[in-house]
């Protein structure tokens, strides 16, 4: 009797200790690709602004894609801190990038079919309705023990 319970007290310990190096690694992984993620965007941001002051000058689109960075930038930083991913964050991306791509085809010399343009103003209309959903959805049935700011965040684990 008294081998079976220190084979399961040595088999609990053994499991319990298991647990603990994968839960060591898989936080350690989390943080690295964290900060792997947030240098990338600050790495890339930093080249396009670089690129914007030898050219001389900054269009709107170089604007937008700075912007994007900004929310890229602010949806890491909320993940490191809250360990949850704003999910407004990602739509107000697509939007800008929607956006963005929208100045393109207008701007552009060779000007695209009319059904590019209604797609793109479609997807952002899309998007937008998205938006408005999720701050509704998330004043009406807050999460519970949630902050007033962090009512629209989806638990990332």
């Amino acid at each position: 009797m008294a081998s079976i319970r220190r084979f399961k007290y040595a088999s609990k310990r053994t499991q319990d200790f298991i647990e603990l190096v994968g839960h060591i690694c898989v936080e350690s992984f989390h943080l690295l690709a964290l900060f792997a993620i947030g240098a990338t965007i600050v790495w890339a941001a930093a080249f396009t602004f670089i690129g914007m002051v030898d050219g001389g000058h900054a269009s709107i689109e170089d604007v937008l894609l700075l912007f994007i960075y900004l929310e890229l930038g602010a949806m890491v930083g909320i993940y490191f801190k809250t360990n949850h991913m704003p999910v407004r964050y990602m739509l107000y991306v697509a939007i800008t990038a929607l956006t963005r791509l929208l100045i393109g085809l207008v701007n552009a010399e060779h000007h695209p079919s009319d059904y590019a343009i209604l797609i793109v103003t479609t997807g952002i209309l899309f998007l937008s309705v998205a938006v408005v959903i999720l701050r509704y959805g998330s004043y009406k049935f807050p999460s519970v023990g949630a902050d007033k700011d962090d009512t629209d965040l989806v638990d990332a684990e």
